[in-house]
């Protein structure tokens, strides 16, 4: 496993990191996020610890990385899909939640069966099928106690037509879903063919019990 000195710019609640990142290259965080131009768009803190994961989450496909940003309404656009060989914005497009994580936005977070909510953090793909809801990607879920029940809950990402911009015109906010990250059915295709195979996903939120029981945490 490659091994880095990261210069931290941003202090999350004085969580702790990884023991992994300790050698060189060194990486400025905030370079990266320049050149991802994501400065008003995806709030860097976020990013960082999206980051920090993606480096350090082995047997990884590392030219892309998406991260989801729950903290935001769902009126918002907030998936992310970043090439991380570029180093640009593939896409950047609305994103559902699931029925009981909230209305327009999300607050509740769960990897409990049939709890209907949103499991946050760190996710690597895995195939894609057709289903009931088309073109979908397997998510398996990497964090015990926040996302390890996703495969068994069949949270997967998938296509919706209340995931759409004309959806979100009509009542304000976009529809929910059973708990999948559901994204508008006219470009889940670009999404899935480019994220699909062992890619990382970050799905993030506000939640104090993501960051104090998550192994992925600042030093």
């Amino acid at each position: 496993m490659k091994k880095y000195i990261l210069i931290i710019l941003c202090s999350m609640q004085g969580m702790l990191w990884a023991d992994e990142i300790r050698e060189v290259p060194i990486i400025n965080m905030q370079d990266v996020y320049q050149k991802l131009s994501l400065a008003g768009k995806l709030d860097f803190c976020i990013f960082q610890q999206a980051y920090l994961g993606f480096l350090t989450i082995s047997n990884k496909n590392a030219d892309y990385l998406a991260i989801i940003d729950y903290t935001k309404p769902s009126n918002e656009k907030r998936f992310f899909l970043l090439d991380m060989i570029n180093y640009k914005i593939v896409n950047q497009t609305y994103v559902s939640h699931a029925k009981n994580t909230g209305l327009d936005t999300a607050v509740h977070f769960s990897n409990d069966r049939n709890s209907m909510q949103s499991s946050l953090g760190f996710y690597l793909t895995k195939d894609t099928y057709k289903g009931e809801y088309g073109y979908s990607l397997v998510l398996e879920g990497l964090e015990d106690k926040i996302n390890s029940n996703a495969e068994e809950r069949r949270i997967v990402m998938h296509g919706g037509d209340f995931a759409e911009e004309s959806y979100l015109k009509t009542y304000g906010f976009l529809g929910r879903s059973w708990g999948c990250p559901v994204l508008p059915k006219s470009e889940i295709a670009l999404v899935i063919d480019k994220l699909k195979n062992r890619h990382v996903l970050f799905i993030a939120g506000n939640d104090t019990n993501y960051q104090e029981i998550t192994k992925f945490k600042f030093k």
